[in-house]
């Protein structure tokens, strides 16, 4: 009896194989003992299944390396380590003072600001900057200031940046009049439904245990979908992480943080741990830190409205002496000695390779254009998730995140109408009973959870 071949998207491939040496570089695990068995790896047709064996050997030797002496940084995947790991003085908070209906107008900014972010960047996901900043520049719409739209472009620019009435152009903004589904939008769905069926309490096995049944496997991407199948073959959390899982510190987790700090309005420690139970099925190190400081974030926007001690806040959650904590310290060191905006983009840009799917899809990379958008962005909710989108990397990814951050600052009601209204309150999800969704509904089933 012949064997079924397993669906190439299963294969390990030739991205995958320097996907990871470029990752265990940058955990600093020393490689010495591999180099010539990924110039071999990377020498096989992986196309081939019978390659497969050879290149899944490479990465379960790869997660047992041990780290360099010379690696500077204290980077623990444990809730434990990471505690212990932390800088020694937060920020101060204020206590959470709102009232009922503030809360919910916060808890609708928060959703709203989110999905509205997550739209603006929606249409141009992958765009690298010759192509947006081309784009914006030869319609005169130069620096990014309204939503991407396919009805302002002239025959000309169509054709010259191959824009088209299917494909990302149906995320242009004339297209739409809601929220359309995203994978950003769904996780921030999938955390409250998570709450809601397992309660504050729940593990990260609980979260395993609600991807396998309301999640399709196809539905994820990178870190996500190699958790998932690792989960499927018996691996729990946190193995189910780390098992040939080279992007296991890509922005997956981070996308997935902002519900739990709206769960945790004013409690930032308390937003990083539910974060961290999410984080640890999936993601390591500062892939779990990324979500970690998001959720820190979104929970002080509901007791502070300025975004230098917003970020604070988060980093106040995460290893002080980890890269992700390091790289957006540099970002705040360069606003403090007045580097503008566009500078400090072009030197997020000289770190990172935008045309590099790992630098493109990485944690650090996107917080650090979170970092600038919350910090030039000056708490202005338009000019925020514009410098965010318009920074390109990860567009809707970080549009969403720091929209949710100004939303809740704001407050639904404060939020411009130019923006809030064109999605009419509703967002499309891929989530099992949520299918179309009202957002002030979301916004009460999400204070709801929060207090209870």
């Amino acid at each position: 009896m012949s064997q079924t071949k397993k669906p190439i998207w299963l294969y390990l491939s030739k991205t995958d194989i320097e996907t990871e040496r470029l990752q265990c570089e940058q955990e600093g695990r020393d490689l010495s003992s591999v180099q010539d068995e990924f110039a071999r790896v990377l020498a096989l047709d992986l196309e081939d299944e019978a390659n497969q064996p050879a290149a899944e050997a490479l990465l379960d030797r790869t997660i047992l390396l041990p780290l360099r002496a010379d690696f500077r940084f204290v980077e623990p995947s444990d809730l434990e380590g990471i505690r212990a790991a932390r800088p020694p003085r937060p920020p101060k908070l204020p206590a959470l003072s709102l009232s009922a209906d503030q809360l919910q107008d916060r808890a609708h900014g928060a959703w709203t600001g989110r999905c509205v972010g997550c739209l603006l960047g929606k249409p141009v996901e992958g765009w690298r900057r010759p192509k947006m900043h081309g784009y914006l520049k030869d319609l005169k719409r130069w620096p990014l200031a309204d939503f991407f739209r396919l009805d302002v472009a002239t025959p000309e620019v169509r054709a010259k940046y191959a824009l088209e009435e299917g494909g990302g152009a149906r995320f242009f903004a004339d297209r739409q009049d809601k929220m359309p589904e995203d994978d950003d939008t769904n996780y921030t769905t999938t955390g409250l439904a998570i709450l809601k069926r397992y309660g504050r309490d729940f593990t990260p096995g609980d979260v395993g245990a609600f991807w396998l049944s309301d999640i399709p496997l196809l539905n994820t991407c990178t870190a996500e979908r190699v958790a998932h199948r690792n989960m499927g073959n018996g691996l729990t959390p946190p193995a189910s992480a780390t098992f040939r899982n080279p992007y296991r510190e890509w922005i997956g987790a981070q996308i997935r943080a902002d519900f739990w700090g709206y769960a945790a309005p004013g409690k930032p420690e308390l937003a990083a741990e539910y974060a961290w139970r999410d984080a640890s099925v999936s993601h390591v190190k500062n892939g779990i830190y990324g979500e970690m400081w998001v959720a820190a974030m979104t929970a002080a926007a509901f007791v502070t409205d300025d975004p230098r001690t917003i970020v604070e806040a988060g980093l106040a959650q995460i290893p002080a002496q980890s890269r992700l904590a390091d790289a957006i310290e540099s970002v705040l060191e360069w606003h403090d000695v007045e580097v503008d905006y566009d500078t400090a983009i072009y030197r997020i840009h000289e770190l990172w390779d935008e045309n590099r799917a790992h630098d493109w899809c990485h944690t650090i990379s996107n917080a650090m254009i979170v970092t600038a958008a919350l910090i030039w962005g000056q708490g202005d909710y338009a000019q925020s998730i514009c410098q965010a989108v318009q920074a390109c990397f990860d567009t809707d990814c970080n549009g969403a995140t720091v929209g949710s951050i100004l939303g809740i600052i704001h407050g639904a009601k404060a939020l411009p109408a130019k923006w809030a209204d064109h999605i009419h309150d509703t967002l499309e999800t891929g989530v099992a009973g949520y299918a179309v969704v009202k957002l002030t509904d979301m916004a009460r089933e999400t204070v709801r959870l929060a207090l209870q």
